[in-house]
């Protein structure tokens, strides 16, 4: 008997990636790509091509693609150099973020100065309100770039933009991680213990 995933990867044989998935240029690939890129740190063309391969596969739209270059890209560079400037940091990004309307965010961002409060900048990049890369990608590049020091603080302020909060703060935790800033002893100290899941990895290798 055929299985039903047996039968649906038959109807996948034979078709490419944006017809089987969709076209889709969300924002999940940027998501969750913050761990690759600081994998490939050091390794820019490298890292880039990785991220872009790790979006196809759910977001085969240019714009899902570059905003999960950019996120990685971000990534890599706050690993190598976690002190670069915000202007450096959103300038290198964006040269490496295949051209369209994630790149064009991005440059906007560089030209919004750091003061900037969060209702302006979630005008002017939008907030994932979209659930695209071009309208979430910026925001939080933007965040991460002046706010390096203080995961709370960045943290508040990428859920004041309001919008798609969950992946905006994964995006923004994904970059300060990278950067190595550290995470606030009172949110780690109420984390839910997770001793019993490394054993259960620990106990299958």
């Amino acid at each position: 008997m055929v299985s039903p995933l047996d039968r649906a990867l038959r109807a996948l044989d034979g078709l490419s990636v944006g017809d089987a998935f969709g076209e889709r240029f969300g924002n999940g690939g940027a998501m969750r790509v913050a761990p690759l890129g600081a994998w490939f740190a050091g390794d820019l063309d490298r890292c880039a091509e990785e991220a872009r391969a790790s979006a196809e596969v759910t977001h085969a739209h240019e714009e899902g693609m570059a905003g999960a270059v950019a996120i990685a890209v971000a990534a890599a560079i706050l690993v190598e150099e976690p002190a670069i400037s915000a202007s450096a940091l959103l300038d290198a990004t964006a040269a490496r973020t295949p051209r369209g309307y994630t790149r064009e965010g991005i440059e906007a961002a560089r030209r919004l100065p750091a003061e900037t409060g969060m209702v302006d900048a979630a005008v002017a990049l939008g907030n994932g309100s979209g659930v695209s890369a071009p309208d979430t990608v910026p925001l939080c590049l933007f965040v991460a770039a002046h706010v390096r020091d203080d995961y709370r603080e960045a943290m508040w302020r990428t859920v004041s933009a309001l919008g798609d909060r969950d992946t905006t703060c994964a995006i923004v935790g994904g970059l300060l991680a990278a950067a190595g800033t550290p995470l606030p002893e009172e949110w780690l100290s109420r984390r839910e213990p997770l001793d019993h899941i490394s054993a259960g990895i620990t106990s299958m290798r």
